[in-house]
């Protein structure tokens, strides 16, 4: 395929929609990485939450442990301790699930704000970009094997009648005669079209190679 065109004004149109393109891409994931930042700043009370109950259930644990070798009430005073740990294995569970719930919401948001905008660029400047890397592939392998008549006929079909209407005399009965200006005439202007230039292949048949 052929991504650019061999014109000047064309080539630098295209250079200028394909680095807007990557600019826009680039503005939605610096845009969506500093939303997941923000998002995951929000962690921290869950992270704190996940702090105290560990400290707290670590020093249940610790203190019910000493208070078994109490003697006649250890147990009971070792039972109840132990409601202590499992209420700080309470909080550190409920401080995990928090964590979980806002990194969840902050790579989801990510996501979302790269792929909506990158989801755009794909139906729309992509296609067209992919229809003329074809068009042009198959224009310049025409030019190239010095298939003007094709590319004259390809400008009988696919010209505005103004620009048809242009011509001296007609230029589909020209066309049908093989007559050679009449021919370059029309595959310059098709080639233009696509932001082409001819070559010189085209100069050893129909004459000097247009413009």
């Amino acid at each position: 395929m052929k991504w650019y065109a061999d014109r000047p004004g064309r080539f630098g149109r295209q250079v200028a929609a394909d680095l807007l393109a990557a600019g826009w891409v680039w503005f939605w994931v610096t845009v969506a990485l500093a939303a997941r930042d923000t998002v995951l700043a929000l962690r921290a009370p869950g992270d704190q939450l996940t702090r105290a109950g560990g400290g707290l259930r670590d020093t249940f644990s610790d203190a019910a442990a000493k208070a078994r070798d109490v003697p006649l009430v250890g147990g009971k005073l070792g039972e109840a301790l132990d409601r202590g740990r499992d209420a700080g294995g309470t909080l550190v569970d409920a401080g995990r699930t928090q964590v979980e719930a806002v990194e969840t919401a902050a790579l989801w948001l990510a996501v979302a704000l790269i792929a909506v905008p990158v989801a755009f660029l794909l139906v729309t400047w992509l296609p067209l970009r992919l229809r003329y890397a074809r068009r042009a592939a198959a224009t310049a392998r025409l030019r190239d094997t010095g298939r003007f008549d094709l590319l004259a006929l390809q400008a009988l079909n696919t010209l505005p009648l103004r620009e048809l209407a242009r011509f001296d005399g007609d230029p589909a009965d020209g066309w049908r005669r093989r007559d050679p200006a009449v021919v370059e005439a029309l595959a310059a202007r098709q080639l233009a079209v696509g932001g082409l230039r001819a070559t010189r292949r085209g100069a050893t048949r129909h004459g000097p190679a247009p413009v």
